[in-house]
């Protein structure tokens, strides 16, 4: 039995059935779509280029066909591990041999946020699922005025798909740089400056202490620096694991559900994958949280590889992407913030590479809009090059 509808719960059961594992499987889930791929929701759907079934990676006839049951539209509310039994919110209850939960993220309605008021009035939006995003698209009308609070993923994301609908926007942040945490101020740097040349309209430096719906006026987002009109808002300040339903189990619960490298919980017969797996990866040495598409896949097919007995384990780096307006960029790898940079190319063609090293070593790498080259970039992790070679463009890539 699997608990959620996302993408790693899809390739897990894929990966169940073309393994041969013959016994009954039920994905849960409390959306009322068969599973479907999440970046999308912030790009391609967003921008009336894709539907639905564009982006599902197994249609709905697959899963009648391979004998997969879906429990569409209803949520699970408790796991019972002493007897092998999951409780649904229709009152019904499912037994299981192994369990999988892949119940995700939800949005941040807190953090710095923590005392924003008005996240809940009409207008504001949040977008982690296929009716967030479909919610958000018949509002971005050429002419409005979207205001995004966050400068994570999400948050330029949805900044440059609005734009391209015609709509203003403004980006309100307390950070200097947008992406500075995840990918250092050089990558940062180069997106706000592509942001602000299509016309968004960014506030670095600018706290929001909540959001206001005046009778006449509409809305209005109070920051330290005024107060900003809103046709539409996005609360774009991260997300939070759904760790809820393992907790109340009693499984090892830290920053996700805590998991060995075969993908397992504090109970055996019980795996965690996706976002909310706090997983040991055998290559880094330790666990991490990955919330990104590639590890979602990867993870649905190892949590399949353990459960029909595989010796496999979680051992690749992890591995993201992003594409805003012309920007198209692939990282893999593991940076710390005191990492050494290293650009290869000049930022200002638009063409360039990233290498972070630690130590004399090569810990990630992103490539930006030079294409072809990601699986070449993670092959050198790990390994020890010069500053001066990675940085040297009259060096073929391939021959460092």
């Amino acid at each position: 039995m699997v608990i959620g509808g996302g993408l790693a719960a899809a390739h897990c059961v894929h990966e169940l059935r073309k393994g041969g594992y013959g016994k009954p499987i039920t994905i849960v889930s409390d959306e009322d779509v068969i599973p479907y791929e999440r970046p999308p929701l912030s790009k391609e759907f967003l921008q009336g280029k894709k539907s639905v079934v564009d982006f599902q990676p197994f249609p709905e006839e697959w899963y009648a066909a391979a004998s997969v049951s879906l429990r569409l539209g209803v949520a699970a509310t408790r796991i019972d591990t002493s007897n092998k039994m999951v409780g649904l919110s229709d009152s019904t209850s499912i037994g299981y041999d192994n369990l999988v939960i892949a119940t995700g993220c939800r949005s941040r309605l807190g953090g710095r946020a923590s005392n924003m008021t008005g996240w809940d009035l009409p207008g504001v939006h949040t977008l982690r699922s296929l009716a967030d995003s479909q919610a958000l698209k018949e509002q971005l009308v050429d002419g409005r005025q979207l205001v995004i609070i966050g400068a994570g993923w999400i948050g330029m994301e949805v900044a440059a798909s609005a734009r391209s609908a015609g709509v203003q926007v403004i980006v309100l942040t307390p950070d200097e740089v947008p992406l500075a945490v995840a990918m250092g101020t050089e990558f940062g740097s180069h997106v706000a400056r592509l942001h602000i040349k299509n016309g968004v309209h960014c506030r670095f430096g600018t706290t929001v202490s909540g959001i206001a719906l005046e009778p006449e006026s509409g809305l209005k987002v109070m920051t330290s620096s005024g107060d900003v009109p809103a046709d539409l808002v996005l609360l774009a300040i991260g997300a939070v694991p759904n760790n809820e339903l393992a907790t109340e189990a009693g499984l090892e619960v830290g920053t996700g559900v805590v998991v060995d490298a075969q993908l397992r919980s504090s109970d055996p017969s019980v795996l965690a994958i996706g976002d909310i797996a706090e997983a040991f990866n055998t290559t880094l040495g330790r666990s991490l949280r990955v919330e990104h598409w590639d590890n979602a896949i990867r993870q649905g097919k190892l949590a399949a590889a353990t459960i029909l007995g595989r010796e496999e384990s979680y051992d690749w780096l992890p591995y993201f992407f992003t594409d805003q307006f012309d920007l198209g960029m692939e990282y893999v790898g593991d940076r710390a913030a005191d990492d050494h940079v290293v650009l290869r190319g000049e930022p200002g063609s638009g063409e360039f590479i990233i290498f972070w090293l630690r130590k004399g070593l090569i810990t990630a790498a992103m490539n930006v809009n030079i294409w072809d080259v990601n699986d070449h970039l993670r092959s050198l992790i790990g390994k020890s090059i010069s500053a001066d070679r990675l940085a040297d463009t009259s060096l073929d890539l391939r021959s460092l």
